[in-house]
């Protein structure tokens, strides 16, 4: 993929600050001040995202005959860029991606026009923030480095929990393991030391577990996860029940091995005959009404749907290098470029006063190379606008509309309700829910 200077000013805009207040941390684990640093490397690793250069020798040939992004030709040896991406500190990707996310925050806060699914702008009324947690396996050593000829194809590299914000889509945090096989009850206490009061937290099944949960509630944090098939309980009290909802506070747990007995709520929704049973630690309707529990817990797919940008679309799935060091190298500067990715997509929808979700991140990505040559010729100045012009509208930016939205109930009650003032939800910018 060509570059432009269009995104290499954007890209440096977002990235020099953070990188310059990293230069006191590189001093400090006895880093000097050579040709290939920081700056360098992470431009190194993020053209090889963005351009989808093949390997190291390949990403050498440009640096010296071309350079990258904010880096001007540079000649450096193979032998020695593949060894710095075995042992340039990770640390100081990790300090650059976490120094970035909060200026990506405000640039989120600062957009007015793109509206929220209904679910999410309902329940930001009520919690200070909407958390996914979940796990996912690092499937294969891929060798792009000389340092990984010896290792067999398809190693597993390791695993990571990431925790993503379900209003913004950008990552809030990320932890790292080499054991592939790992639980992710291990990450339990992190996400415990992460949280605070007023959170509302969206958990797969991998996080069943009792104890946990009341760690959460004792924190005045909030969780909403799937029920096991099966499951034993004691009905306390009853709030609706009806042909297509029952919603019932329950008693789970028997006490046994030091096991806490913990007061939920059970929303069971029937839809495409079968019934889908959520539960909840919200116990009061009012404050978070049944649909609303069903319609969050479906947007925790959002997390797999990073995953699979992370892994598929900006090759996550292959590692470049077997150290921990390098492994980690790759994480913090995929997920850093996936950050950035999202900041894009949301300005443009917000351009396009459209949700986020019509917005197809991988269409933007790809569409990177359109615009770079539009630019090139003179055709285009700004990424936002370019992908926002309907002339432009064959490269896919905007998702085509499967289905139709549906107004989301949000009646504590909806069978004593139906009918009533405030059933359905009224988002100022859109008067229905967005897929």
């Amino acid at each position: 993929m060509i570059e432009s200077e269009a995104m290499v000013s954007h890209l440096q805009a977002l990235l020099s600050p953070a990188i310059f207040n990293q230069q006191a941390l590189y001093r400090q684990l006895g880093m000097r001040n050579r040709i290939l640093n920081l700056p360098l490397m992470l431009a190194a690793v993020l053209t090889l995202l963005w351009r989808n250069v093949p390997g190291v020798q390949e990403l050498t040939r440009l640096l010296h005959n071309e350079g990258f992004l904010w880096v001007e030709a540079t000649k450096v040896t193979q032998k020695a860029l593949s060894k710095r991406f075995l042992t340039f500190p990770a640390i100081l990707f990790e300090k650059v991606f976490k120094e970035l996310l909060p200026h990506l925050q405000q640039q989120w806060n600062s957009r007015q026009k793109r509206p929220l699914p209904d679910s999410v702008n309902f329940a930001l009324s009520r919690f200070k923030k909407i958390w996914i947690v979940d796990g996912s396996t690092l499937e294969a050593l891929f060798r792009k480095l000389k340092s990984l000829e010896d290792i067999p194809p398809g190693t597993l590299a390791g695993k990571i929990v990431t925790v993503i914000d379900l209003a913004t889509r950008l990552p809030v945090e990320i932890w790292l393991t080499t054991k592939a096989s790992r639980s992710d009850v291990k990450f339990e206490p992190d996400i415990l030391n992460l949280v605070s009061a007023n959170t509302l937290l969206l958990l797969d099944r991998g996080f069943y577990h009792f104890h946990f949960w009341q760690q959460l509630i004792e924190k005045k944090v909030d969780f909403i996860t799937r029920i096991k098939k099966g499951a034993s309980f004691q009905v306390k009290e009853v709030f609706s029940n009806s042909y297509a909802l029952r919603d019932r506070l329950i008693i789970l747990g028997c006490g046994k091995n030091n096991t806490p007995i913990l007061t939920l709520r059970l929303v069971e929704i029937h839809s495409k005959k079968q019934w889908h049973s959520y539960l909840t630690s919200v116990l009061d309707p009012t404050i978070l009404p049944p649909y609303v529990v069903a319609d969050l817990y479906r947007r925790r797919w959002r997390i797999e749907q990073a995953f699979n940008t992370v892994k598929r679309l900006l090759d996550l799935s292959y590692l470049w290098t077997g150290s921990i060091n390098g492994i980690q190298l790759q994480i913090w500067g995929t997920w850093l470029f996936y950050a950035v990715l999202v900041d894009l997509g949301d300005a443009v929808a917000e351009e396009l006063s459209l949700p986020f979700e019509q917005i197809s991140l991988e269409m933007i990505y790809r569409g990177l190379y359109h615009f770079n040559v539009a630019y090139n010729k003179g055709k285009a100045t700004d990424p936002v606008r370019y992908f926002s012009d309907p002339n432009n509208q064959v490269l896919g930016i905007v998702k085509r509309k499967r289905k139709p939205n549906k107004k989301l109930i949000i009646a504590p009650f909806p069978d004593r309700q139906r009918g009533q003032e405030n059933f359905f939800f009224q988002n100022p910018l859109t008067s229905c829910s967005s897929a």
